[in-house]
């Protein structure tokens, strides 16, 4: 059965609440963070009781998400989780109270029933750490950095149950970095055995395309970026593109994931109608290529929509649109639900 999700926040459907009715509602699905000015400013009791808040009122927040979409269709069981659950965790300055005994028993506890709410409910959970995880770093110091992220993220993995085997959890990244292919390879073996059973890799718009990473597929699946690819090659990727059963094969028996996005909604003011395809060379004559890179709220234009339908029988879809949920929601609505 093929899945649909969404990415890391929780939106209300009733839109027409005040917005401080719907921060009310919402805060509650949604994590929250802090600083490491503030946490520096405070005084070590504040600092630490600050935080202990946080991580709890993340960890619960997101036991009120699992909860939500287990209620959901089983299409619709698929969710990106945030990855500021536990603030600042991988900065030497802060990482010591997150070793506290206070600290560990609350990750421990609340994790583990992250981890069974999603297997009881069959969903299928990922992550994917931000634009400064850089594995590929020429720097040894930002390749440093960026595998104390990367591990942040697989402890969370860990204490979720998850890891133990290939691809029971997604954990993606772009290549990222001027050594590209070849500095992914040379930090390979720096990675933990669960961050290697977990990591995925994504094409960009701009740098390191689905060739590169095929490059790598014998290290780790590629996750198929259909927006990012349309960019970068200047075209949507055929569904019959020899590069797809390439694809599949890099996740070794395991259902792909693709990422399916579409630029904003004003271009239908610019002409560019939802029943159409969008090319790029016509965009670029009324917008700038950096523009295509947003995500629109909804998934608005339907020609791309049906183009995107043609992957649903071999790949989950992770949505990436500013209404998260009620996105995915309306397109299973309109073209998955009989």
């Amino acid at each position: 059965m093929p899945r649909l999700g969404f990415a890391c926040m929780y939106r209300h459907p009733h839109r027409s609440l005040s917005i401080k009715a719907l921060e009310t509602i919402e805060r509650t699905f949604n994590p929250r963070t802090t600083t490491l000015r503030w946490l520096s400013g405070a005084s070590p009791e504040a600092a630490r009781a600050k935080l202990f808040e946080l991580v709890q009122h993340n960890l619960d927040a997101q036991l009120r998400l699992l909860g939500y979409v287990a209620a959901l269709p089983p299409m619709l069981r698929m969710v990106r989780l945030s990855s500021d659950l536990l603030p600042l965790y991988s900065h030497p300055g802060v990482a010591p109270l997150y070793r506290d005994r206070e600290f560990q028993a609350l990750m421990a506890e609340r994790f583990a029933a992250i981890g069974d709410l999603a297997r009881r409910a069959d969903i299928r959970l990922s992550m994917h750490p931000g634009q400064y995880c850089v594995l590929g770093s020429d720097r040894p110091e930002v390749v440093k950095n960026s595998l104390a992220e990367f591990e942040y993220h697989a402890d969370m993995i860990r204490m979720m149950g998850f890891g133990q085997r290939f691809q029971d959890f997604k954990c993606n990244i772009h290549i990222a970095g001027r050594l590209g292919v070849e500095g992914m390879r040379q930090v390979w073996p720096r990675l933990s055995p669960v961050a290697r059973n977990v990591i995925t890799l994504e094409n960009d718009e701009k740098t390191y395309g689905v060739d590169d990473c095929l490059a790598l597929a014998d290290l780790a699946p590629v996750v198929l970026d259909i927006h990012h690819c349309w960019i970068h090659e200047g075209d949507y990727i055929a569904p019959d593109d020899p590069r797809i059963a390439r694809i599949i094969d890099s996740w070794r028996g395991v259902r792909p994931t693709m990422h399916y996005s579409q630029p904003p909604e004003h271009l239908q003011a610019l002409g560019f109608a939802a029943e159409a395809k969008m090319t790029i060379p016509a965009l670029l004559e009324k917008v700038n290529k950096r523009d295509l890179y947003a995500h629109s709220a909804q998934m608005w234009n339907d020609w791309t929509n049906r183009y995107a339908l043609q992957f649903v029988e071999r790949f989950d879809i992770m949505f990436e649109a500013k209404d998260k949920n009620l996105a995915t929601q309306a397109f299973y609505q309109r073209y998955l639900h009989s």
